[in-house]
C-alpha cells in the first residue's frame, strides 16, 4: 500500500496528498460545501463519503466502457488512490439541459433540453472568476493543442452517453456535468471527480435535484439528496427493493 505524503493541492471539495509512488496521488474528500465563488460556505454531512463512492461508481463505468481515467481504488470511505495526472486547467461543461449560468446567460427557460448537448470550456483561474473560453482560446494560451482538445471532447460526449443511459435506469436524469482532464504518460485521462458536487442530477419523475443546487439554492434536505442519489446508484430504488 501507498505511503499519503505531502499536500499537493486543495480545492473546494477535495484535498490531493503525493504518495511515496511518483506516478500516484491519494484524494481525500471533504464534508465543507462551497458555492457562489466562496460567498456561501457551508457543511454537508456525508458528503466526503457519498462524492468518493459516487466518483468511484462513475470512473469504474467509464472504465468497463472504454473511457481512460485516473482513478485506481478506493482506500476508505473518504480517500480514493488515483493516478497522478497533470491537469489540464480547463474545465469541460457538458450540458443536456438549461440550468445556472447557461440558462441566466442565454435567456433559456431553466430546464430547456440542449439538442445537441452543449460544451463549454472555463478556464480554471479562480483569480480570474474562471471564465468561458472557446478552443481558439485554449490553442493560443497554450494550454491544449487542436487534437488534445478534439480528443477532449470527443470523450466527454461518449461520458454523457453512457452517464445518461446509465442514471436513467434508477430514474435519474444527467442535466449537465463538469468533466476535467489530465495527461499522464503521454496519455489524456478523465480525471478529478463526477459526483453532485460537480453535476446536476435530477429525479426524472419530480425534477427534484439531488445535488449541491440543493445548497446553493437553500432547498432542504441535501444530506438525504446526496444519500438518495448513492442509495439508487447502489441498486437500490426508493422502496429498498434490489434492482434487477
Amino acid at each position: 500500500m501507498v505511503e499519503m505524503g505531502k499536500l499537493l493541492t486543495e480545492g473546494k471539495g477535495k484535498r490531493v496528498y503525493a504518495t511515496d509512488d511518483p506516478g500516484k496521488a491519494i484524494v481525500y474528500f471533504k464534508d465543507e460545501a462551497m458555492a457562489f465563488h466562496g460567498l456561501k460556505r457551508g457543511r454537508i454531512l456525508g458528503k466526503g463519503e457519498v462524492n468518493n463512492a459516487v466518483s468511484r461508481q462513475f470512473f469504474q463505468l467509464l472504465t468497463k466502457n472504454g473511457i481512460e481515467n485516473h482513478y485506481l481504488e478506493q482506500v476508505d470511505n473518504r480517500h480514493s488512490l488515483v493516478r497522478r495526472v497533470e491537469i489540464i486547467p480547463v474545465a469541460v461543461k457538458v450540458r443536456n439541459r438549461a440550468a445556472g449560468s447557461l440558462a441566466k446567460r442565454c435567456g433559456l427557460p431553466v430546464g430547456e433540453k440542449m439538442e445537441p448537448p452543449v460544451v463549454e470550456f472555463a478556464l480554471k483561474d479562480d483569480y480570474l472568476d474562471n471564465p468561458l473560453v472557446n478552443g481558439t482560446h485554449i490553442q493560443a494560451m497554450k494550454i491544449a493543442t487542436a487534437e488534445e482538445m478534439r480528443q477532449i471532447v470527443q470523450t466527454a460526449l461518449k461520458v454523457n452517453d453512457i452517464l445518461t443511459e446509465y442514471m436513467k435506469e434508477i430514474n435519474i436524469e444527467v442535466i449537465d456535468f463538469k468533466l476535467e482532464f489530465g495527461r499522464f504518460e503521454g496519455r489524456i485521462l478523465v480525471a478529478d471527480e463526477i459526483s453532485p458536487d460537480t453535476a446536476r442530477f435530477w429525479d426524472s419523475r419530480t425534477h427534484e435535484p439531488l445535488d449541491i443546487d440543493r445548497f446553493r439554492r437553500d432547498l432542504g434536505n441535501v444530506e438525504q439528496a446526496y444519500q438518495e442519489l448513492l442509495h439508487r446508484m447502489m441498486g437500490m430504488d426508493e422502496a429498498g427493493e434490489m434492482r434487477e
